[in-house]
């Protein structure tokens, strides 16, 4: 299954709520990104379905090894990427807006090189 930039969007989601706790359920999804339930559930039926999550009898969200491997490259992504922006003196709210936009269209060849040039200015 060829994951859609929301589906993206929804396992960065799970990643960056795991790392804050080590529970997720579809509400804290959904809460987080401000979607409705029937939205969340159906996309976590399809990343489901796709081997992207697995989902427990209690509701409870975890990765699986290819789920977690997309969603660690797009918090990398955000994450370098919003601190370039603000390095460039954008706000830290566009920034952030704009990373999140830019994570997942930028080829994996320009990302490395702005990476590379962020870890050599720091």
């Amino acid at each position: 299954m060829a994951l859609k930039e929301s589906g993206e969007m929804y396992l960065e989601t799970i990643y960056i709520l795991n790392k804050k706790s080590n529970t997720v359920r579809s509400i804290d999804v959904g809460e987080y990104m401000g979607y409705s339930k029937p939205s969340v559930s159906r996309a976590m039926g399809l990343l489901k379905n796709g081997g992207y999550i697995n989902i427990d009898r209690d509701g409870f969200i975890t990765l699986t090894d290819a789920g977690m491997e997309i969603a660690k490259k797009l918090f990398e992504r955000h994450t370098v990427l919003s601190n370039i922006l603000i390095t460039l003196g954008v706000d830290e709210k566009t920034a952030t807006e704009d990373a999140c936009r830019i994570e997942h269209v930028i080829s994996e060849k320009s990302f490395n090189a702005m990476k590379k040039h962020l870890e050599k200015n720091i």
